[in-house]
């Protein structure tokens, strides 16, 4: 059997495979290893979704990469402002050298020794082989959306437009454009759209939580006299704290966050648009992720009168509009079905374990970064309550004290291994009541409530184990 031709494979090219190529180079310079991406272009979602006002829901202090300050002074960053951004970190750190485009990776198996990818480009398929495999492929299906059930979409005579396949020549003017869905995507659509569209309806079911934050920093006297350096620190801490902080007061007293989030609504609010239905969701703050509005331009259009919100069940979709269950009709010339974005792990790609295929929803995770019997590949997780980035960086740190805990002891593999698991409470990996997290439950792996069968617990604690947790508790490490 021919060695590997890699230490390491990272599958993606997106925020997690970039941050993986960084911690990779940096940690082990003597490693061989590339980064395999299906696209002609690095940036993952920021490269694939084009849908008008597109932007980060986290702030860029933390969404971006720690070891390449952000140093704009919004936060909250628009989807071309991060891909360029994206292309500055990789250029700067000469990591596309590893990168190879048009590399879609269609098969992976594990053979006892080695990995073997089946690997797809331009002009051939070609197996790539390597000791270690990295799945930096978030967890979205970039070519399938989530399939909403609309009665009578197929009716419509006008346009249909998933936000996941934007049409690049879209002219929304003087156009009356129902948005159905609740979520960041139609929040983010309906002060973009707006602006040219003689009408924009966001059209929900059920409603969400939003937060309207500023996002242009005053320039403060202190800002002025301490260095950019320390001021970005001081932005990235406070963004990495008071969230946590907002986030744990949401899960102790959720009826007081829920008064006070729809006070702050109600105060951006314009007459003739109420807080009930509208803004009044019927689950607790942060059992699904909160709206964050820059600058409040979510409700900026709605007091412009060009955008309003209806809370309704539809009945049916006819040629020309929308019919809702309770008598009201909305005329429409595009609908927008902005319901959710269908996950899938590890990109979909088929794996094998010695000739046995891999069935992910079998396994747990080991502390939110290997799966279950599958020896030495790791999973990048990110927070589903803060900065996808932190805790992809977080899964990197661990990766790298594993490979040196590895090479220091001689080890060849390391695989998570459960003996028993029958007293283990299961719970999903994605902790968010979504509609599409729910309706994907079924074919995501497993996690528990305890260490080390856990996904992702916060940010704190999971750095902490990250760089001081026990690395043989539930993971077996062995030479050949």
């Amino acid at each position: 059997m021919q060695p590997p031709t890699f230490d390491v494979l990272v599958i993606g090219a997106g925020i997690s495979g970039i941050n993986a190529a960084y911690r990779l180079q940096t940690e082990f310079p003597h490693y061989r290893f590339a980064i395999l991406e299906s696209r002609n272009n690095i940036g993952g979602t920021w490269d694939l979704f084009r849908y008008p006002g597109i932007r980060s829901d986290s702030d860029l202090y933390t969404f971006g990469f720690q070891w390449f300050p952000w140093n704009q002074s919004n936060p909250i960053a628009e989807g071309g402002d991060i891909r360029r951004y994206l292309e500055d970190a990789a250029t700067a750190h000469d990591l596309k050298r590893h990168i190879r485009l048009n590399h879609r990776v269609q098969s992976a198996s594990w053979d006892g020794r080695q990995w073997t990818l089946a690997v797809k480009n331009d002009t051939m398929t070609e197996d790539l082989s390597a000791r270690f495999v990295i799945f930096a492929t978030g967890y979205y299906d970039y070519h399938n959306p989530l399939d909403a059930t609309i009665p009578g979409l197929s009716n419509f005579s006008g346009e249909v437009i998933h936000p996941q396949f934007w049409p690049e020549k879209f002219d929304g003017l003087n156009k009356r454009i129902v948005i159905i869905g609740s979520g960041a995507t139609a929040v983010t659509l309906v002060p973009s759209l707006s602006e040219n569209a003689a009408s924009v309806t966001m059209l929900q079911r059920s409603p969400t939580y939003f937060i309207s934050v500023a996002n242009a920093l005053a320039n403060s006297w202190w800002a002025r006299l301490l260095p950019q350096s320390v001021m970005y620190s001081v932005r990235r801490l406070w963004h990495l704290v008071v969230p946590q902080i907002f986030y744990q007061f949401c899960q102790r007293v959720p009826s007081v966050a829920r008064w006070l989030l729809q006070k702050g609504v109600q105060a951006h609010l314009p007459p003739g648009i109420s807080v009930n239905p509208h803004f009044q969701p019927h689950y607790n703050p942060w059992e699904q992720r909160l709206c964050a509005c820059p600058d409040g331009d979510f409700f900026a259009a709605l007091r412009s009168t060009k955008a309003t919100v209806e809370t309704g069940v539809i009945e049916q979709v006819d040629s020309d509009g929308i019919q809702l269950t309770s008598g009201k009709r909305l005329e429409a010339d595009v609908i927008v079905t902005a319901t959710g974005l269908k996950m899938q792990m590890l990109a979909g790609i088929p794996i094998s374990i010695q000739g046995e295929k891999l069935d992910i929803t079998e396994k747990y995770t080991w502390n939110g970064l290997m799966l279950q019997d599958v020896p030495n590949a790791c999973l990048v997780l990110g927070f589903v309550n803060a900065s996808w980035t932190l805790g992809a960086d977080i899964a990197m740190k661990l990766t790298c004290r594993i490979l040196k805990h590895m090479q220091a002891k001689g080890y060849s593999t390391a695989m998570p291994v459960l003996e028993d698991g029958s007293d283990l409470e299961t719970r999903s990996v994605m902790d968010l009541r979504s509609t599409y997290v729910k309706r994907a439950a079924k074919d995501l792996p497993r996690a528990s409530t305890q260490r080390p069968w856990v996904s992702r617990t916060g940010y704190f604690s999971d750095l902490y184990f990250a760089s001081l947790g026990d690395l043989t508790q539930g993971l077996v490490f062995s030479s050949r």
